[in-house]
């Protein structure tokens, strides 16, 4: 195959003031992917913090796309719970399976290749609670499937189009990962324009029964981390994609409508999922450089500046810390030093009569 003829490269022939705009966006994001490796400002364990949150509000949104009605409170309650392995809704099941996977996603991304296989996988095992799935969770589609955009509620608003019919399913698959594997290789055009390109193409194709929407999103995770987006774990593209799900629907049924057509314009889809990741970046960004000391504390260090909040202008000693917190007095005193330096708090007096409070 001279994958540089295929319609998946041509149709990256874009106009001069869309590659402009879309690099003007990607010099963005990229400068905020430079900043997140090569900064130490965060400790090991906010970024686990974090991640965790993302897992939380990634797929409580994931799955509201289509239609789920869980929140992010029942769905961090369900995480907490998932060794229990029995879930009573449909909606249950859902999330369970996408917490799992995403979990797994950004624990061992940089041992996942992006294969066929991988596709099949990542869709089998987020469908492994749905019992409705069992038949077709890890297969591809054996009927017609469209593409169908819902309001809040789970009610249908519209048809965004008609995908790839089943017979020609497993070949387009194939297609789109052989594609995306030689393009990355060959640095065939920026991996953000790549991955943009690949989603497309995975949503028009829509290669399984029911769950296409979700697996992209997880797949976007993997490609992203891939990459060396190592923001992607701590800020949720799924949640700024719910936000503006009307944009999300309007992009990609703009874009469908040349999808396979002599002359291909994947632009409105391109620059939507850029703008996604360029406010993921600005969030993340916002996350290093701002002043909220929550994002820089271990979680002990966080335990005295939360009590030490509660004590309002009230001073406090070493020695009601840690009777109030029941930490070790050397890991107490290390705290303080620490919120000290950052300037988070006070010092009063010297000796055995110091005493300190929030600055």
């Amino acid at each position: 195959m001279e994958w540089e003829k295929f319609r998946l490269s041509t149709r990256l022939s874009l106009k001069p003031e869309i590659i402009e705009k879309a690099y003007s966006i990607i010099s963005e994001i990229d400068s905020v992917k430079n900043s997140w490796r090569l900064t130490g400002k965060l400790l090991p364990q906010i970024i686990e913090r974090l991640t965790h949150s993302v897992i939380i509000t990634s797929t409580g949104s994931s799955n509201r796309i289509e239609g789920n009605q869980l929140s992010d409170t029942e769905v961090e309650a369900l995480f907490k719970n998932l060794r229990i392995k029995k879930f009573k809704t449909r909606d249950e099941q859902e999330v369970a399976g996408y917490l799992e996977m995403l979990e797994a996603v950004f624990d061992n991304y940089s041992d996942i290749e992006l294969k066929e296989s991988t596709v099949l996988q990542f869709h089998n095992d987020m469908l492994k609670h749905s019992e409705k799935d069992e038949r077709q969770r890890g297969k591809y589609k054996f009927g017609s499937n469209r593409v169908e955009a819902k309001d809040h509620q789970g009610k249908l608003v519209g048809i965004i189009f008609d995908p790839t019919p089943p017979h020609l399913t497993p070949k387009e698959m194939q297609e789109l990962v052989e594609w995306y594997n030689w393009a990355v290789k060959t640095n065939f055009k920026h991996p953000l324009i790549l991955i943009a390109n690949f989603v497309f193409e995975y949503l028009a194709i829509h290669p399984f029964q029911d769950g296409n929407g979700r697996t992209s999103r997880l797949l976007t995770n993997l490609m992203l981390l891939r990459q060396g987006y190592e923001f992607t774990s701590v800020v949720s593209h799924e949640r700024i994609i719910e936000a503006n799900k009307l944009d999300y629907y309007q992009a990609l049924n703009k874009t469908q409508q040349s999808w396979k057509k002599k002359k291909e314009d994947i632009s409105s889809w391109l620059i939507f999922f850029l703008q996604v990741l360029q406010e993921q970046a600005n969030q993340a960004l916002k996350i290093l450089e701002g002043d909220n000391v929550e994002y820089l504390l271990s979680e002990k260090q966080l335990d005295l500046w939360r009590w030490a909040n509660q004590l309002g202008n009230r001073e406090f000693s070493r020695k009601e810390a840690i009777e109030a917190l029941g930490f070790p007095a050397r890991t107490i005193e290390q705290i303080i030093k620490k919120l000290l330096g950052m300037k988070k708090l006070q010092k009063l007096g010297e000796g055995r009569a110091t005493r300190y409070k929030v600055n």
